[in-house]
Protein backbone atom coordinates (compact mmCIF):
# COMPACT_ATOMS: atom_id res chain seq x y z
CA UNK A 1 0.00 0.00 0.00
CA UNK A 2 1.02 3.62 -0.39
CA UNK A 3 1.66 5.83 2.64
CA UNK A 4 -1.64 7.65 2.09
CA UNK A 5 -3.50 4.34 2.06
CA UNK A 6 -1.86 3.26 5.30
CA UNK A 7 -2.91 6.52 6.94
CA UNK A 8 -6.48 6.09 5.73
CA UNK A 9 -6.52 2.46 6.90
CA UNK A 10 -7.58 3.19 10.47
CA UNK A 11 -8.98 -0.32 10.98
CA UNK A 12 -5.69 -2.23 10.68
CA UNK A 13 -6.09 -3.29 14.33
CA UNK A 14 -9.04 -5.53 13.38
CA UNK A 15 -6.53 -8.07 12.07
CA UNK A 16 -4.79 -8.40 15.45
CA UNK A 17 -7.50 -10.40 17.32
CA UNK A 18 -7.56 -12.95 14.51
CA UNK A 19 -3.80 -13.40 14.75
CA UNK A 20 -4.00 -13.82 18.53
CA UNK A 21 -6.86 -16.33 18.27
CA UNK A 22 -4.97 -18.26 15.61
CA UNK A 23 -1.86 -18.46 17.79
CA UNK A 24 -3.94 -19.60 20.77
CA UNK A 25 -5.69 -22.29 18.71
CA UNK A 26 -2.36 -23.55 17.40
CA UNK A 27 -0.89 -23.58 20.91
CA UNK A 28 -3.88 -25.50 22.25
CA UNK A 29 -3.67 -28.06 19.44
CA UNK A 30 0.07 -28.53 19.91
CA UNK A 31 -0.18 -28.92 23.68
CA UNK A 32 -3.26 -31.21 23.62
CA UNK A 33 -1.93 -33.37 20.80
CA UNK A 34 1.48 -33.49 22.48
CA UNK A 35 -0.05 -34.61 25.77
CA UNK A 36 -2.16 -37.42 24.32
CA UNK A 37 0.55 -38.51 21.91
CA UNK A 38 2.45 -39.66 24.99
CA UNK A 39 -0.44 -41.80 26.28
CA UNK A 40 -0.86 -45.20 24.62
CA UNK A 41 -4.28 -46.71 24.07
CA UNK A 42 -4.89 -49.86 26.08
CA UNK A 43 -5.28 -52.13 23.07
CA UNK A 44 -2.00 -51.00 21.54
CA UNK A 45 -3.65 -50.12 18.24
CA UNK A 46 -1.72 -47.92 15.84
CA UNK A 47 -3.37 -45.07 14.00
CA UNK A 48 -3.26 -47.11 10.81
CA UNK A 49 -4.98 -50.06 12.50
CA UNK A 50 -7.68 -47.86 14.00
CA UNK A 51 -8.37 -46.19 10.65
CA UNK A 52 -8.43 -49.60 8.95
CA UNK A 53 -10.99 -50.89 11.45
CA UNK A 54 -13.23 -47.85 10.93
CA UNK A 55 -13.03 -48.14 7.15
CA UNK A 56 -13.62 -51.88 7.15
CA UNK A 57 -16.67 -51.51 9.39
CA UNK A 58 -18.17 -49.21 6.76
CA UNK A 59 -17.48 -51.62 3.91
CA UNK A 60 -14.47 -49.65 2.65
CA UNK A 61 -12.06 -52.59 2.80
CA UNK A 62 -10.39 -51.71 -0.50
CA UNK A 63 -9.57 -48.12 0.47
CA UNK A 64 -5.79 -47.74 0.87
CA UNK A 65 -4.05 -46.01 3.77
CA UNK A 66 -0.70 -44.42 2.99
CA UNK A 67 2.04 -43.03 5.18
CA UNK A 68 3.18 -39.45 4.47
CA UNK A 69 5.94 -37.25 5.85
CA UNK A 70 5.37 -34.29 8.14
CA UNK A 71 3.56 -33.66 11.39
CA UNK A 72 -0.24 -33.56 11.38
CA UNK A 73 -0.26 -33.84 7.59
CA UNK A 74 -3.03 -36.42 7.89
CA UNK A 75 -5.84 -36.06 5.36
CA UNK A 76 -8.40 -37.86 3.23
CA UNK A 77 -8.12 -37.37 -0.53
CA UNK A 78 -11.63 -37.62 -2.05
CA UNK A 79 -10.25 -37.73 -5.59
CA UNK A 80 -7.88 -40.63 -4.92
CA UNK A 81 -10.29 -42.13 -2.38
CA UNK A 82 -7.42 -42.83 -0.03
CA UNK A 83 -6.32 -41.97 3.50
CA UNK A 84 -2.94 -40.37 4.16
CA UNK A 85 -1.57 -40.50 7.70
CA UNK A 86 1.54 -38.74 8.94
CA UNK A 87 4.33 -41.09 10.00
CA UNK A 88 3.80 -40.39 13.70
CA UNK A 89 0.10 -41.19 13.59
CA UNK A 90 0.50 -44.09 11.17
CA UNK A 91 2.81 -46.03 13.51
CA UNK A 92 1.94 -44.61 16.93
CA UNK A 93 -0.41 -46.38 19.34
CA UNK A 94 -1.22 -43.17 21.21
CA UNK A 95 -4.70 -41.88 21.92
CA UNK A 96 -3.90 -38.83 19.79
CA UNK A 97 -2.88 -41.01 16.85
CA UNK A 98 -6.01 -43.17 16.79
CA UNK A 99 -8.18 -40.07 17.25
CA UNK A 100 -6.66 -38.25 14.29
CA UNK A 101 -6.64 -41.39 12.14
CA UNK A 102 -10.29 -42.14 12.91
CA UNK A 103 -11.18 -38.53 12.12
CA UNK A 104 -9.68 -38.85 8.65
CA UNK A 105 -11.51 -42.13 8.19
CA UNK A 106 -14.63 -40.18 9.15
CA UNK A 107 -14.18 -38.11 5.99
CA UNK A 108 -14.17 -41.31 3.95
CA UNK A 109 -17.43 -42.30 5.63
CA UNK A 110 -18.85 -38.89 4.72
CA UNK A 111 -17.85 -39.44 1.10
CA UNK A 112 -19.53 -42.84 0.99
CA UNK A 113 -22.69 -41.37 2.55
CA UNK A 114 -22.70 -38.49 0.00
CA UNK A 115 -22.53 -35.96 2.82
CA UNK A 116 -23.59 -32.69 1.15
CA UNK A 117 -21.19 -30.25 2.90
CA UNK A 118 -18.23 -32.46 1.92
CA UNK A 119 -19.22 -32.39 -1.75
CA UNK A 120 -19.79 -28.63 -1.57
CA UNK A 121 -16.31 -28.16 -0.09
CA UNK A 122 -14.82 -30.33 -2.83
CA UNK A 123 -16.52 -28.17 -5.47
CA UNK A 124 -15.20 -24.99 -3.86
CA UNK A 125 -11.56 -26.10 -3.69
CA UNK A 126 -10.42 -24.80 -7.14
CA UNK A 127 -11.87 -21.29 -6.76
CA UNK A 128 -10.69 -21.10 -3.14
CA UNK A 129 -7.15 -21.97 -4.17
CA UNK A 130 -7.22 -19.10 -6.67
CA UNK A 131 -8.58 -16.74 -4.00
CA UNK A 132 -5.94 -17.84 -1.48
CA UNK A 133 -3.14 -17.24 -3.98
CA UNK A 134 -4.60 -13.84 -4.83
CA UNK A 135 -4.77 -12.93 -1.13
CA UNK A 136 -1.00 -13.29 -0.87
CA UNK A 137 -0.52 -10.57 -3.48
CA UNK A 138 -3.35 -8.34 -2.32
CA UNK A 139 -1.28 -5.95 -0.22
CA UNK A 140 1.13 -5.42 -3.11
CA UNK A 141 -1.84 -4.60 -5.32
CA UNK A 142 -2.31 -1.34 -3.47
CA UNK A 143 0.45 0.19 -5.54
CA UNK A 144 -1.53 -0.43 -8.71
CA UNK A 145 -5.19 -0.65 -7.76
CA UNK A 146 -5.67 2.31 -5.48
CA UNK A 147 -7.58 2.42 -2.19
CA UNK A 148 -11.13 1.78 -3.47
CA UNK A 149 -10.29 -1.04 -5.88
CA UNK A 150 -8.01 -2.67 -3.32
CA UNK A 151 -10.87 -2.79 -0.81
CA UNK A 152 -13.33 -4.24 -3.33
CA UNK A 153 -10.87 -6.91 -4.49
CA UNK A 154 -10.22 -7.76 -0.84
CA UNK A 155 -13.95 -8.14 -0.21
CA UNK A 156 -14.34 -10.56 -3.12
CA UNK A 157 -11.28 -12.64 -2.22
CA UNK A 158 -12.00 -12.95 1.49
CA UNK A 159 -15.71 -13.59 0.92
CA UNK A 160 -14.75 -16.66 -1.11
CA UNK A 161 -12.28 -17.81 1.53
CA UNK A 162 -14.75 -17.20 4.36
CA UNK A 163 -17.50 -19.16 2.60
CA UNK A 164 -15.13 -22.09 2.07
CA UNK A 165 -14.12 -22.03 5.72
CA UNK A 166 -17.75 -21.81 6.80
CA UNK A 167 -18.58 -24.91 4.74
CA UNK A 168 -15.52 -26.65 6.17
CA UNK A 169 -16.69 -26.35 9.79
CA UNK A 170 -19.60 -28.85 9.62
CA UNK A 171 -17.43 -31.18 7.54
CA UNK A 172 -14.74 -31.28 10.23
CA UNK A 173 -17.11 -31.50 13.18
CA UNK A 174 -19.15 -34.24 11.53
CA UNK A 175 -16.01 -36.26 10.73
CA UNK A 176 -14.99 -36.03 14.40
CA UNK A 177 -18.48 -37.07 15.48
CA UNK A 178 -18.36 -40.11 13.21
CA UNK A 179 -14.87 -40.97 14.45
CA UNK A 180 -15.84 -40.89 18.12
CA UNK A 181 -18.94 -42.99 17.52
CA UNK A 182 -17.09 -45.61 15.51
CA UNK A 183 -14.21 -45.88 17.96
CA UNK A 184 -16.66 -46.55 20.78
CA UNK A 185 -19.00 -48.83 18.83
CA UNK A 186 -16.11 -50.96 17.60
CA UNK A 187 -14.66 -51.18 21.09
CA UNK A 188 -11.39 -49.57 20.01
CA UNK A 189 -11.41 -47.16 22.96
CA UNK A 190 -13.00 -47.16 26.39
CA UNK A 191 -14.86 -44.25 27.97
CA UNK A 192 -11.76 -42.62 29.44
CA UNK A 193 -9.80 -42.90 26.19
CA UNK A 194 -12.79 -41.51 24.33
CA UNK A 195 -12.49 -38.33 26.39
CA UNK A 196 -8.87 -37.99 25.30
CA UNK A 197 -9.87 -38.45 21.67
CA UNK A 198 -12.57 -35.82 22.13
CA UNK A 199 -10.08 -33.28 23.53
CA UNK A 200 -7.62 -33.83 20.70
CA UNK A 201 -10.28 -33.47 18.00
CA UNK A 202 -11.85 -30.45 19.73
CA UNK A 203 -8.46 -28.74 19.79
CA UNK A 204 -8.02 -29.49 16.09
CA UNK A 205 -11.50 -28.12 15.33
CA UNK A 206 -10.66 -24.89 17.14
CA UNK A 207 -8.02 -24.12 14.51
CA UNK A 208 -10.77 -24.11 11.85
CA UNK A 209 -12.94 -21.82 14.00
CA UNK A 210 -9.98 -19.50 14.52
CA UNK A 211 -9.27 -19.47 10.79
CA UNK A 212 -12.84 -18.48 9.98
CA UNK A 213 -12.88 -15.78 12.68
CA UNK A 214 -9.63 -14.35 11.37
CA UNK A 215 -10.92 -14.28 7.80
CA UNK A 216 -14.17 -12.59 8.86
CA UNK A 217 -12.21 -9.89 10.65
CA UNK A 218 -10.10 -9.27 7.56
CA UNK A 219 -13.31 -9.15 5.50
CA UNK A 220 -14.78 -6.60 7.92
CA UNK A 221 -11.58 -4.63 7.58
CA UNK A 222 -12.00 -4.40 3.81
CA UNK A 223 -15.70 -3.52 4.13
CA UNK A 224 -14.82 -0.59 6.38
CA UNK A 225 -12.08 0.51 3.97
CA UNK A 226 -14.61 0.52 1.12
CA UNK A 227 -17.22 2.40 3.16
CA UNK A 228 -14.69 5.00 4.20
CA UNK A 229 -13.69 5.53 0.57
CA UNK A 230 -17.34 6.03 -0.45
CA UNK A 231 -17.82 8.58 2.33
Amino acid sequence: MTLAMLILDQWWWLIVPGIVLGLYAQFRLTSTYGHYSRIANRQGLTGEQAARAVLDSAGLRQMPIYEVDGQLTDHYDPLKKALFLSSDNFHSSSIAAIGVAAHEAGHALQHKAAYTPLHLRMALVPVTQIASNAAIWLSFGGFFLGFAKLAMVGIVIYSIIAFFQLVTLPVEYDASRRAKIQLLNLGLVDGQESQGVKRVLSAAALTYVAGLASTLLVLLHFFLMARNDRN
